[in-house]
């Protein structure tokens, strides 16, 4: 348990960027003054990263509101929260400069970035949440503030593609209620333990809190405890795109603005794998979870999941919704580290967080770029492409091969550790099955990402008369690369991908830490 020691600074990360988003979408002063916006955008991040730096690094708690006296909303800062708020704030900022020059020619610009900001106010909050109910709240207020982003074009397509992401949202958010439910009748809303609050009790086949060496709250039947804590890895799942509720991811991205789907890939699926991580390892504990039922269905539904969207992305003509699909299988590893309940699984888990945010934000503001500049969205219409573009097409294919895990990019490590954890993990079938997967989900991920660096930059190996298809009507103004604000992202990003393959050490220490402390 950990003392209450409050630190109103833990505030100020969640409280800026949700007040000026705010402000962009109702104050007057913001209404078609651009310069108005992007620099209280610009601002707001820049400030953000450092108001995030200090909580990160002062840490403690802060009680927000309580509720009754057993209820409480309340924010606690550990290894976890510092894991997923630092990738949430540098990635957001990154995006935002990105979307200074993508979102140019929008009219509905203002609506864009004020949301753009709330969203990360309210993600910030997601991953400081200290309990259940907490973790809840923020969950629910990330899908409703999010939604904009996914509406913002406001066609057909978007909204049908919005109120898919809304209902599966909700859907899964209900499953997940009901397993805190449950969890709430035997501990109470307890803050988060590293390694979980639950116990079996000898004999009985139940389970109850543990506090100390002792043990209370309401027992509960097995049974019937295992299918709650089911519905919750479900239901938070949705998020993370893993099957069944995985359908919302390739409908929403075509639809939504580059800067938009960048995030909802690389940051906000990763809500559901933090909540996932929040219910396993800090709230049941993994220990009463190894080796039961639910443990394999997870396996089972995660290992479904890669093959399936690697092979969906595989047939899919269309860039951005092959990306989609992409998120849907790569998302699915990092849950399949986590179902493993082994201490290598979970880094190689948590580094695959870090890496395919930074891979896929870079993959997916490429795509964007490609957009605005050609128009083109299918990937059979971008041949020739590394003529117009070399830098941003060999910033494509440097994040294409991390994802894939060719060494030394930063992929390779973190199925590498998943792999080793799968064969040690002692799983049975699994321990090989997992692995036999993954590898036959970086071919086929090589298979559907390679092929536009090939047509890219060897035109010529599809005949004359292909790639002047491929070439179309293309005007002076598509030969060129895109902007600094666009190019210098995709860079960053790009080099974060490459780097942390090279030099992986204190990430991996770091997350060895957090491994010993839950397992």
């Amino acid at each position: 348990m950990y003392a209450i020691e409050e630190n109103i600074i833990l505030l100020l990360p969640v409280v800026l960027p949700t007040a000026v988003g705010t402000a962009i979408l109702m104050v007057p002063g913001f209404d078609r003054n651009r310069g108005r916006i992007i620099a209280a955008v610009l601002g707001t991040l820049l400030v953000e990263a450092a108001l995030a730096g200090l909580a990160l690094a002062t840490g403690g708690s802060l009680v927000l509101w309580q509720l009754t006296e057993t209820v409480a909303l309340s924010f606690h800062v550990d290894g976890i929260s510092r894991l997923f708020a630092a990738l949430t704030v540098g990635v957001w900022l990154l995006v935002g400069i990105y979307s200074v020059s993508y979102m140019k020619q929008e009219e509905e610009e203002r609506r864009f970035f004020g949301f753009y900001l709330i969203v990360l106010g309210v993600l910030v909050g997601l991953d400081f949440s200290g309990n259940l109910i907490t973790l809840y709240v923020f969950y629910e207020l990330m899908t409703l503030t999010s939604l904009p982003l996914v509406l913002h074009e406001r066609t057909k397509e978007a909204v049908a593609a919005g109120l898919k992401y809304l209902f599966y949202s909700v859907a899964g958010a209900f499953l997940a209620l009901f397993g805190i439910f449950l969890l709430m009748q035997i501990c109470g809303n307890q803050p988060f333990v590293p390694g979980g609050l639950i116990v079996r009790l000898p004999g009985e086949g139940l389970v109850s809190f543990q506090e100390g060496m002792g043990s209370g709250g309401t027992p509960v039947k097995e049974g019937l405890f295992l299918a709650a804590v089911f519905c919750m890895l479900v239901g938070f799942g949705a998020k993370a795109g893993m099957f069944p509720l995985h359908g919302w991811l390739p409908t929403a991205h075509p639809v939504a603005p580059a800067p938009a789907s960048a995030v909802l890939s690389g940051v906000i699926t990763k809500s559901g794998v933090l909540a996932v991580i929040r219910v396993v390892y800090f709230a049941v504990g993994p220990k009463v979870l190894r080796g039961t039922w639910v443990q394999q269905v997870w396996i089972l539904l995660t290992l479904l999941t890669v093959f399936m969207g690697s092979m969906l992305a595989y047939k899919e003509p269309v860039l951005k919704k092959r990306l989609a699909y992409s998120t849907v299988s790569q998302v699915s590893y990092v849950l399949f580290g986590l179902s493993m309940l082994q201490s290598q699984a979970f880094v190689g888990a948590l580094s695959h967080v870090v890496f395919h945010s930074l891979i896929k934000n870079a993959l997916f503001l490429c795509a964007g770029a490609v957009i605005v500049m050609t128009g083109k969205t299918r990937v059979r219409d971008m041949r020739g492409l590394g003529e117009k573009m070399p830098l941003l097409l060999g910033c494509y294919t440097v994040a294409a091969l991390a994802l894939v895990g060719i060494p030394p990019a930063s992929g390779f490590v973190s199925k590498w550790y998943l792999a080793v954890g799968a064969l040690a993990s002692g799983t049975g079938v699994w321990a090989w099955l997992g692995p036999v997967v993954l590898l036959v989900s970086a071919l086929l991920t090589a298979g559907y990402l390679l092929p536009l660096t090939i047509q890219g930059f060897f035109p010529g190996t599809y005949g004359k008369e292909d790639v002047d298809a491929g070439q179309g009507k293309a005007g002076p103004e598509a030969r060129q690369e895109p902007s600094g604000w666009m190019m210098g992202p995709i860079l960053i990003l790009t080099a974060g991908a490459l780097l942390f393959g090279c030099f992986p050490g204190a990430l991996l220490a770091a997350l060895e830490t957090l491994a010993g402390a839950v397992l």
